[in-house]
């Protein structure tokens, strides 16, 4: 007897079609869409699902064995639920011996296959999403009495850092007990673990101690331990089932992998925060009443009290009127937060939806702070907005909206967009959130909402870098990946890829530039020198970023950064028993061509050579000293031949170099004003 009378498959995925053609006939085999499960006469004999996680890179295969122990033929189902961000790379069905292999098809196509089939009067079906993270696979055949089937799905994705930690999640909900239940999942990271974890839904206290939890995590209840109760058939395995981990790291440039004349470079720095300038723009129109208000309320207080204190931030509620708690951002200070919680307490829901001009006032807003320079210069400027409709007050043209934010924002600020329920227009929060260095997230109305608004506010909270681009040389890599982000946010990590020209490179140069702060502070006095990093003194030995000290003693220090540019601090020893004269320190730069074309400061902005010219030379007070007028930056400014000791190369006599003395300390030719220069005391740091 054969073991297939009729064959009947589905699939649910949102960009792909599949159909399955036996490895004998060829014929094709349609896909359809099922929902229901029947095992009163199914024996599963086995449920594996089996990863491999490579450099982040996660390969699983979930293979399923069921028995027709009926008399006669019955409908079999596979029923799979895999992440969102994965995608499936292979099908099959093997019933009695017989292999029926499935073709992933992209979406234009799946589209137009699924039509034909259902034109010509067969059953098919699309994929489409299910729930929040996950999609929904599934899969019927029907099977002779007394006949087997085995399921093999394999799909693969790429992992994601959020929070610090990598996550593989896989949903487990077999409904019966399975005689082999197995999970396994193996982790190869050359840079090493520095931390795993495995947990899941449905773990008890009898179950927690069969997860074993290093590279290799394995979990392999046995049929009595999957019961729910002793003699009973339900069974406890229903639920996620999640690895989680994250890899050691040197704080460097990141880590590069070179694979067959590929490479993939992953940078997750170890980086002090950002200040953040935030405006929230929260919807209180009429839709908003009850829960929806109850929850934005809730997650609100939450994010107030997470708000650090060298952020700003601002509230603007919206419906038909604009009301903003301030006119401008504030600094997060105690007392700010506490009056901005109490503001968010009596908020209440009431008229129509007016997106437009809600998110307007949020960028001029920002824009006059920047204008009035009350915000710090290195701080990353985001407005993240909270609404659950669509716009129907003021100008209601989604695609005009659209284009009136590009044009407001310009670039210069984020924008992120949280759309609250199954009302409101996503893809108009979508595209707008792209347009504008943001992204967007949907909020599910559930009991968990207010936990998803603080999750999403968690992951955005904290940058690290603006504007980072990842550089490497152009006669050495090609074809790469997108090597330009907005942000880097802490607990997040940059992946770019590429392809190398030369198939037997090992190693090549890569730079970072970003926007950010390293949080470290080096004072160095006539009598010693202290290392700070975030505020703590540190010794030298525990410091690591790519910065190279050298301390000779009683004589200099030289600092070198990332195997480049030097500084160095001469220590200038005056006697002691000098009426007026004391120690004090010069500083000197060496290498500084390869300072990059934004460095400032009092001396940086000198780094790059500036344009002058000296004209009209006449004598001045002292006879070897004559005085002149140097044309420089529009200016015409008076100037003074002199001499300047050079220690660079005689660190105990130095040498003489021509020098002209800029009259009115420097006005004119420096940056700013002097002002903006002086430090608490002369001799005291540098």
């Amino acid at each position: 007897m054969s073991g297939l009378l009729g064959v009947r498959l589905l699939l649910l995925w949102g960009c792909a079609c599949l159909w399955l053609s036996s490895s004998a006939s060829g014929k094709p085999i349609f896909i359809f869409l099922h929902f229901l499960l029947s095992l009163s006469q199914v024996e599963v004999h086995s449920v594996t699902v089996d990863c491999t996680v490579t450099s982040r890179f996660a390969h699983t295969v979930m293979t399923s064995k069921a028995f027709n122990k009926a008399n006669s033929s019955q409908e079999i189902f596979f029923e799979v639920e895999l992440p969102k961000t994965a995608f499936i790379t292979n099908f099959s069905m093997e019933i009695e011996g017989q292999v029926y292999v499935g073709e992933v098809k992209e979406k234009e196509k799946a589209k137009k296959q699924y039509e034909k089939a259902v034109s010509s009067g067969q059953t098919a079906g699309l994929v489409k999403a299910s729930g929040r993270k996950m999609e929904k696979f599934s899969v019927s055949v029907n099977i002779a009495a007394e006949s087997n089937v085995t399921f093999v799905l394999t799909y693969e994705e790429l992992l994601q850092r959020k929070l610090g930690r990598y996550e593989l999640l896989t949903r487990v909900k077999p409904k019966t007990l399975v005689q082999d239940f197995q999970i396994v999942t193996n982790i190869y990271e050359p840079q090493g673990i520095s931390y795993v974890d495995a947990h899941a839904t449905f773990l008890s206290n009898e179950l927690l101690p069969l997860v074993e939890k290093t590279a290799h995590i394995s979990f392999s209840p046995t049929m009595e331990q999957q019961r729910k109760c002793p003699g009973c058939d339900g069974t406890l395995i229903d639920g996620d089932f999640i690895v989680s981990y994250d890899v050691k790291r040197e704080k460097n440039l990141g880590d590069i992998q070179i694979v067959n004349g590929y490479f993939v470079h992953f940078f997750a720095p170890e980086l002090p925060k950002l200040p953040k300038n935030v405006v929230f723009v929260i919807d209180i129109s009429g839709s908003m009443s009850g829960r929806k208000m109850e929850q934005t309320r809730e997650a609100m207080l939450a994010i107030l009290q997470q708000v650090h204190e060298d952020d700003h931030f601002a509230i603007i509620l919206f419906d038909s009127v604009i009301e903003t708690w301030k006119d401008s951002l504030t600094k997060a200070t105690k007392e700010n937060i506490t009056e901005a919680m109490d503001y968010i307490r009596r908020m209440s829901s009431r008229g129509t939806t007016n997106i437009n001009d809600a998110v307007l006032t949020a960028v001029n807003m920002l824009v006059k702070d920047r204008q009035m320079e009350r915000l710090p210069d290195r701080s990353a400027d985001m407005i993240i907005l909270l609404t659950d409709g669509m716009p129907n007050e003021g100008e209601s043209n989604t695609g005009k909206i659209q284009e009136n934010m590009r044009t407001a924002i310009g670039g210069n600020m984020s924008l992120y967009c949280l759309g609250f329920g199954n009302d409101v227009d996503y893809s108009f929060l979508d595209v707008m959130s792209k347009q504008n260095k943001g992204l967007a997230r949907r909020i599910f109305e559930a009991s968990d909402a207010a936990a998803q608004l603080q999750g999403f506010y968690d992951e955005v909270a904290s940058p690290l870098l603006l504007e980072v681009d990842m550089h490497y040389p152009d006669n050495a890599v090609d074809s790469l990946t997108t090597s330009h982000f907005s942000y880097l946010f802490n607990g997040t990590e940059i992946v770019v890829a590429g392809h190398l020209m030369d198939n037997d490179l090992d190693n090549f140069l890569v730079e970072v530039v970003g926007q950010g702060t390293l949080g470290v502070r080096l004072e160095v006095s006539t009598e010693d020198i202290s290392l700070f990093q975030d505020a703590l003194m540190i010794d030298f030995y525990s410091f690591s970023y790519s910065v190279d000290l050298l301390v000779t003693k009683d004589r200099s220090l030289t600092v070198t950064l990332r195997d480049s540019v030097k500084f160095v601090i001469l220590l200038h020893k005056v006697w002691k028993k000098h009426p007026y004269h004391r120690d004090y320190l010069g500083f000197y730069t060496l290498d500084s061509h390869l300072l990059s074309p934004g460095v400032h400061g009092l001396l940086g902005q000198f780094y790059h050579g500036i344009n002058y010219e000296v004209a009209h030379l006449h004598p001045g007070k002292v006879p070897e000293k004559p005085d002149a007028t140097m044309y420089v930056k529009g200016q015409e400014l008076n100037v003074t031949r002199g001499w300047q000791r050079d220690f660079r190369n005689d660190v105990k006599n130095g040498e003489n170099v021509p020098c002209w003395f800029i009259h009115n300390n420097g006005t004119g030719l420096i940056d700013g004003h002097v002002r903006d220069y002086i430090v608490s005391g002369l001799f005291k740091s540098v």
